[in-house]
């Protein structure tokens, strides 16, 4: 089994750095699309937004040369799975001229780059929009028919090697050493106590199925009724505990004002009304949803340190996590014997 370390490289990999034009005529011969390219901030891919004449969007995606291919093939069998069935608010894959699922780009190193092209889901991102239970009650409705679509969906590609996977949360204690900040710095630690004390030992007893693992606010899309316009961005899914997609998303419902549960409690019952959740899963919901943050804020605090200043990414993360600690200590406060009363008590 891969180390931590190998994990840690991935994300650290910076993104191919491929000349717009040279993206642009890839795929004007490979897929016959012409227009005008935005580049978008991106993790471990090189993405662009493609508008063409006619105003249709897609997105065009550089993949990481640390890529597993089987992931990217994983990826790519997913969303045909899930275009199979039907299911709404998902990208589609795009086929080539020649009607296969990905593109290459022969990089000027010699290096072969995987070129995937999927449909740009229109909506604005929930980040932008005010979040409400309503809002948070459709999520969890939404993200419980993605899993129900996922549940009989496996590939040789869905056991990746993730960071970004709760279950392998310890691994990111030596990281630590990042967060200057002592007081935050020990909360994070005892984060990752309890992960490994409550959480670790009974994983391998919870349903597991391949899950999205990263529905958070810049990957949710919201139209102009309030109604979820969809879920993007399928590039951390793997094969885990079903339980481990309730708890990534409820990190990232962090409600204003004195309730921390005022949009989690609504997004997990409309979750296990529509996909119902065993008592072992709900059992370690508390400490899965603070480990998330956990890991958030530690991979935040590594990055900050392992980017230059001038990195966009780093930039979007800065944004993005500032009000992270202050969720996690507040949900912390409701200790774990009261959560489950003050999660159901919020929505029943």
């Amino acid at each position: 089994m891969l180390s931590a370390p190998s994990a840690l490289n991935s994300v650290a990999a910076e993104p191919p750095d491929l000349a717009t034009s040279v993206v642009a005529e890839a795929v004007a011969r490979q897929y016959g699309l012409l227009g005008d390219y935005a580049e978008l901030v991106s993790e471990r891919d090189q993405n662009f937004r493609l508008t063409t004449a006619d105003d249709e969007s897609f997105v065009v995606k550089a993949t990481s040369l640390v890529q597993d291919p089987q992931v990217t093939e994983f990826q790519i069998a997913a969303l045909v799975h899930l275009e199979k069935l039907g299911l709404r608010g998902v990208p589609r894959i795009v086929r080539t001229l020649a009607g296969n699922d990905c593109g290459e780009i022969v990089a000027g190193d010699g290096s072969k780059i995987c070129l995937r092209v999927v449909s740009f889901l229109s909506g604005l991102l929930l980040d932008d929009c005010v979040a409400t239970p309503e809002i948070a009650e459709r999520l969890g409705r939404r993200l419980a028919e993605l899993d129900i679509a996922l549940l009989d969906f496996s590939h040789a590609g869905d056991s990746q090697l993730l960071l970004w996977d709760t279950q392998r949360a310890g691994e990111l204690r030596s990281l630590l050493v990042h967060v200057d900040d002592v007081s935050i710095r020990g909360h994070l630690a005892s984060v990752l106590d309890d992960f490994d004390q409550h959480v670790k030992p009974a994983l391998a007893g919870l349903p597991h199925q391949v899950i999205h693992n990263d529905v958070h606010n810049e990957n949710i899309l919201i139209d102009e009724h309030g109604e979820i316009a969809g879920i993007i961005d399928f590039g951390d899914m793997l094969k885990a505990p079903r339980i481990q997609d309730v708890s990534t998303a409820a990190a990232y419902l962090r409600a204003d004002g004195d309730d921390p549960l005022q949009l989690i409690a609504p997004f997990v019952a409309a979750y296990d009304e529509t996909n119902p959740l065993l008592q072992s899963e709900l059992d370690l919901l508390f400490d899965l949803i603070r480990t998330r943050l956990a890991m958030t804020l530690i991979l935040f605090y590594w990055r900050l340190a392992a980017r230059e200043k001038d990195d966009p990414y780093r930039q979007k993360l800065i944004e993005g996590e500032r009000d992270a600690f202050g969720f996690l200590r507040s949900l912390s406060a409701i200790g774990r014997a009261d959560f489950p009363q003050r999660l159901f008590g919020n929505s029943l």
